[in-house]
């Protein structure tokens, strides 16, 4: 069987995912901003990913823009019966690579048929509404409005599905008063752990936990802790940060992202990794040194 399998799966709304999947964000070139400077490499990392057992793709038409979700479509179409593909809306890229807030009713249909041509696809199985009060985490605001769009797409069969991204609990609340809500994308790591009770809230309700940067983005992680650990079970740094968050909790969903082939490998044999007891309490202290 694939490695990816020994993770296991969770649901994401009606759809069954493994719990290893991918995320296309690195596909774009610099600054997720331009075409990547291997085209053909990229296709080989979206190719492999899927051979590998891979069926969660995590993406955005604001990746480029534009870029990654063409590269999708040009490497996995027709798409096979069982892929998910997970985008979101709510920005848009300035000029400069800058990232702006996209919250108005036309900005976010047009973000939905953006997506949608450019997958080719006519229903798009997952969106999420990335909420842009603070660009760098998660802020308190009214995500009532956009949010009532979303859900209009949604019964006009645009979406099947409705997820947040940088969502507050408070959010996640009010979302659930206006449409189902299957998952929640946020930043979150072994360092970075302030959603430690909102992933056991919505483990405790079947929601799934989608958590972006796992291996600490554009800062990968750094700690003498996670590579003794490594060290002893034989495996890579990331490869540990991964394991360790397949172990916390079941409704996590991971997307590490890679524009590497070998890297794609290393993470998804993440899955068959088992932590032991002490190394998982070692790693759990990781989070209080950062703070």
């Amino acid at each position: 069987m694939p490695i990816i399998d020994h993770a296991g799966s969770f649901n994401l709304g009606d759809r069954i995912v493994k719990r290893v999947g991918y995320g296309a964000m690195q596909l774009a070139g610099p600054g997720v901003f331009g075409p990547p400077s291997d085209h053909g490499a990229a296709l080989a990392v979206l190719r492999e990913a899927v051979a590998g057992g891979v069926n969660h793709i995590d993406t955005s038409d604001f990746y480029g823009p534009h870029v990654t979700n063409q590269i999708i479509r040009e490497a996995l179409r027709p798409y096979r019966d069982d892929l998910v593909i997970v985008t979101k809306i709510g920005a848009r890229r300035g000029t400069d690579g800058s990232w702006i807030p996209a919250f108005s009713r036309d900005e976010l249909t047009q973000a939905v048929h953006d997506n949608l041509r450019n997958l080719g696809l006519d229903v798009l199985d997952v969106v999420n509404l990335r909420i842009m009060f603070d660009v760098h985490g998660p802020a308190e605001g009214s995500i009532e409005a956009p949010l009532t769009v979303l859900a209009d797409l949604q019964r006009q069969g645009l979406v099947r599905h409705v997820g947040l991204g940088n969502a507050t609990s408070r959010q996640v609340a009010e979302g659930r008063g206006i449409t189902d809500i299957v998952c929640v994308q946020n930043q979150y790591n072994l360092a970075l752990r302030a959603d430690d009770p909102l992933i056991d809230d919505l483990a405790h309700e079947g929601t799934a936990y989608v958590p972006f940067f796992p291996l600490g983005g554009f800062t990968p992680l750094q700690s003498s802790t996670l590579s003794d650990v490594a060290a002893r079970l034989d495996a890579t740094p990331m490869q540990v940060a991964l394991a360790w968050l397949l172990h916390r909790a079941p409704n996590i969903l991971l997307i590490p992202g890679t524009s590497s082939v070998g890297h794609l490998r290393e993470n998804l044999a993440a899955a068959r990794l088992v932590l032991p007891d002490e190394a998982i309490e070692e790693l759990n202290r990781m989070a209080d040194i950062a703070a």
